[in-house]
């Protein structure tokens, strides 16, 4: 409406009609005739509603996203991808430099040093192909405990061999 160059009581009446639950409460609330322009109506609004605003991150906070302990590097990844779909303009190289910062000790980390991935894409290669390996090596281990369960009740079924004597007297 600014844009089309509606006046300033046109604007201020129309306000209301995008606000619900508390802001149509607080601008209910408002003397009669206590705004006399739009930008006053704004100011109002954004001293009444500044602590309701929500925060975004810059890139400085993705340095502090870091892989955890017990955690898989695909929880890592998408809790950092999270963030930083959230952070407007942000550098690629930056952006490389952080989620590879925050990357535990482990075969991964030792990959990335060796190859020195230089883009996002090259970087997303790396971590793919380290959770197949860690996928791999999951279902081996898991068909290892179950071949070893089957050979426990394989010789738990088995009768106890039992000595006959070969003479009867």
């Amino acid at each position: 409406m600014i844009i089309n160059g509606a006046s300033n009581p046109i604007i201020c009446h129309c306000f209301p009609t995008f606000l619900d639950s508390l802001a149509l409460d607080w601008f209910s609330s408002l003397p009669v005739d206590s705004i006399s322009r739009f930008q006053e109506l704004t100011k109002q609004f954004e001293e009444q509603f500044a602590t309701s605003s929500i925060y975004l991150h810059d890139s400085d906070y993705l340095f502090t996203i870091k892989h955890r302990q017990h955690k898989s590097l695909n929880d890592y990844i998408t809790r950092f991808t999270k963030v930083a779909m959230s952070i407007l303009n942000l550098h690629p190289e930056v952006h490389l430099h952080a989620i590879k910062s925050g990357l535990r000790l482990g075969k991964l980390q030792e990959t990335i040093i060796v190859a020195k991935p230089k883009t996002l894409a090259e970087f997303c290669e790396k971590a793919k192909g380290q959770m197949k390996i860690k996928e791999l090596l999951q279902v081996q281990k898991s068909e290892k405990n179950q071949n070893s369960k089957d050979d426990d009740e394989a010789q738990d079924n088995k009768k106890p061999l039992q000595l006959t004597p070969h003479y009867n007297s």
